[in-house]
């Protein structure tokens, strides 16, 4: 299934979100892993077809869809805590990362430090036929500064069967398949979804490629993220 953000403002969704396409990085981009995948720049605003592509069905998968949400976090909350109360009680804390300002893309390889791009999780190590059953995952702006989560429109499964047309079924989709498709001249489009301080995301990540940015800002911002198999709608939606 694609990129399925739930609103019921059209308007403020679309005072959030921008849509560019992709590309594979450069050599002389030796921040980036080669082959990595990146945003190709001229950010747009959303028009009325791009909101109906992201408009979900009438009965969508929890799994599979994005909210954008206000966490309920408040000054002496433990992070730890936070997502206790959400509908799943195994839900777990993944932690925190910073990111500095002026990032395209923020998550890097933790052995190299490279950056890696746009990518996908792996925390649920998921065969093809279950890739859309993942845990989500909840991330929290703590600021100071704002970010963007950006997400792409294709899911992993289209991508795997795309790159794997004979054996995908015996396939675990990776962020590889997403750099072959890429490197291979087929078009992605990506959505970028500002994020305030106390802003948030509930996301499958799992599913979708993905990275946080801070693009434009000059200002770092550090996010929690927890992952978790929550209902839609337990959280109070921004759009």
């Amino acid at each position: 299934m694609p990129l399925h953000i739930a609103y019921a403002d059209q308007a403020a969704l679309r005072a959030r979100c921008e849509v560019a396409t992709v590309r594979t990085s450069r050599p002389e981009e030796n921040a980036y892993e080669p082959g990595s995948v990146v945003p190709a720049g001229h950010w747009r605003p959303m028009t009325e077809a791009d909101v109906k592509a992201v408009t979900a069905p009438r009965r969508p998968l929890d799994s599979t869809l994005v909210e954008i949400v206000r966490p309920p976090f408040q000054d002496g909350l433990l992070l730890d805590d936070l997502a206790r109360a959400l509908g799943d009680p195994d839900a777990i804390y993944l932690g925190q990362a910073l990111a500095k300002p002026g990032m395209t893309t923020t998550t890097d390889n933790y052995e190299d430090r490279l950056l890696i791009g746009l990518h996908l999780d792996n925390w649920d190590k998921l065969a093809y036929a279950d890739k859309h059953t993942g845990r989500r995952r909840l991330c929290l702006n703590l600021g100071p500064g704002t970010r963007y989560i950006i997400l792409g429109a294709i899911d992993a499964q289209a991508v795997c069967r795309a790159i794997h047309p004979d054996d995908h079924a015996q396939r675990y989709p990776h962020t590889q398949d997403y750099r072959a498709y890429v490197a291979g001249g087929r078009p992605i489009r990506i959505v970028r979804i500002r994020l305030s301080p106390g802003d948030g995301y509930v996301a499958p990540t799992e599913y979708l490629l993905h990275d946080g940015s801070t693009e434009g800002e000059d200002e770092p911002s550090a996010a929690a993220f927890w992952l978790g198999r929550w209902p839609r709608g337990i959280l109070p939606s921004l759009v």
